[in-house]
């Protein structure tokens, strides 16, 4: 693969190479496959002062040019699917089949960022409720905020992107984009596709760089809502230096999912295996603790082995590959500092547990102590747990037992049990008969505790970057 640029884009221009220069390497390979060059300070300033001045401008843009914009750049996306999903595997290291099928998910954003741009209703209110407001009627529609911050995760950083500026541009909303720096290629790549399908170049503007340059974004006045998807100290760092301004956070979870004595185990045991382990487990709904009933554990296990080891490791450029790296090697060294912590605590390997490069094996963990890293802190990485419990009580009260409340998963055939389990998690979404790791994009996405504030979905995402505006009229 050639050697690619990634740069910002501010004021409508590319900026030039002359700054901080790193490289980007293919975390499976190792191989050179591009290089990015960081914003300075000067040029966040710059880009703020451009989005603040420009936002007048694009708020004006009609709503059917921008859906129709929208809806372009998601039907170039669809032509350029394979092209998109190599250079997502070739930069993260995530199999092409589930690359194949972030694009199929980021086209789905856009287009739904397009339908529901035109669905921004309002409403009207009589004011004679009231002895005061006789002869008087009140209209509430929604207007733009703004700018919108933008701040995107490494994990799926193409469908993550489009869940923020398809939603800002729909609302008409000048775009801020601070892409994760592990994974500026394809973000620069869908910047230059969303300029061939028509999308004005003062609605968005993108800033690379780390900690100082997202941090010199989300305090500065002129930014009306920053939506940040990542991790938790970066979020409380957010909200310390944010001030008066909206803050929207999808966040982490060490999420759960329940498989009682009723279930159907083979199924369980197969989309565990599946939805714990794609991405090599770098999502945030992740399945990552497994609470089986301990009647049925020796056989959830047993089939659980058996749906792991069919799992191929290997090349995420290989059509065939199930699992690929981590998105660097020193990620895979953490991972397998947590493994060998909650074995030395007492836990058992029963499958995996070894590294080659930032590749780490699709590991299982028997019991592993409730204060270890791998129960109650967020893994993001190709570990799951299988811990016993006793009777749903036990299983609803350790699922709640975290700081996070992102999604769980309950596996029964009882649908009152299924119901109660729901109405008792503190979770922002369960999945009935099914994992914790299940989103459709046009759900509302969000959790409660340290897992987030607000919800994502184009319809949901687009209210919380919009505002409501009253006019009252008097007859």
């Amino acid at each position: 693969m050639s050697i690619r640029k990634a740069q910002s884009f501010i004021n409508g221009e590319w900026l030039t190479t002359d700054r901080e220069k790193q490289e980007i390497k293919n975390p499976f390979t190792g191989e050179v496959i591009g290089e990015q060059y960081f914003a300075q300070s000067d040029d966040v300033e710059i880009a703020l002062a451009t989005a603040y001045k420009g936002k007048k401008q694009v708020k004006n843009i009609p709503i059917i040019e921008r859906s129709k914009i929208l809806k372009k750049a998601a039907y170039l996306l669809e032509e350029n699917k394979e092209k998109f999903a190599k250079l997502l595997s070739s930069e993260l290291g995530k199999p092409l089949k589930d690359t194949l099928g972030e694009v199929d998910r980021s086209i789905e954003t856009l287009e739904l960022s397009g339908e529901e741009a035109k669905r921004l209703h309002g409403e009207t209110i009589p004011g004679s409720s009231s002895e005061r407001g006789l002869n008087t009627i009140a209209s509430i529609y929604r207007v733009p905020v703004g700018v919108v911050a933008a701040i995107t995760p490494f994990n799926a950083p193409l469908n993550l992107v489009c869940h923020k500026v398809g939603p800002a541009f729909a609302g008409g909303n000048v775009t801020l984009l601070k892409p994760a720096p592990q994974t500026t290629l394809i973000a620069t790549a869908f910047l230059q596709l969303l300029f061939e399908a028509g999308f004005p170049k003062n609605a968005i503007h993108m800033l690379l760089g780390g900690v100082d340059v997202g941090q010199q974004i989300v305090k500065d006045e002129r930014i009306n809502v920053i939506s940040f998807t990542g991790g938790l100290v970066a979020s409380r760092n957010i909200s310390q230096i944010a001030g008066i301004k909206k803050t929207l956070f999808e966040l982490g979870g060490n999420a759960a999912t329940i498989v009682h004595q009723d279930a159907d185990i083979e199924t369980a045991a197969r989309l565990c295996a599946k939805t714990g382990y794609s991405n090599s487990g770098q999502s945030c709904i992740s399945v990552q603790r497994i609470y089986v009933q301990e009647e049925i554990k020796d056989n959830f296990i047993e089939l659980l082995k058996q749906e792991v080891s069919k799992l191929k490791v290997g090349d995420p450029l290989d059509p065939h590959t199930d699992i690929g790296t981590l998105v660097d090697e020193k990620a895979a060294g953490r991972v397998i500092e947590w493994i060998n912590e909650a074995v030395e605590s007492g836990a058992e390997i029963i499958q995996g547990g070894t590294k080659n490069g930032a590749s780490v094996e699709p590991t299982v963990l028997f019991n592993p102590p409730k204060k270890s890293k791998v129960v109650c802190e967020e893994v993001f990485g190709p570990i799951v747990s299988v811990i016993p419990y006793k009777n749903i009580e036990e299983a609803i009260q350790e699922s709640n037992d975290s700081p996070f409340g992102l999604q769980t998963g309950i596996f029964t055939n009882q649908i009152d049990l299924a119901y109660r389990v729901a109405d008792e998690m503190e979770v922002g979404g369960i999945v009935i008969n099914g994992t914790s790791n299940f989103r459709l994009d046009h759900l509302p996405y969000g959790g409660v505790k340290n897992s987030g504030i607000g919800r994502e979905g184009p319809r949901y995402a687009l209210e919380e970057m919009t505002e409501s505006k009253m006019v009252v009229l008097r007859v």
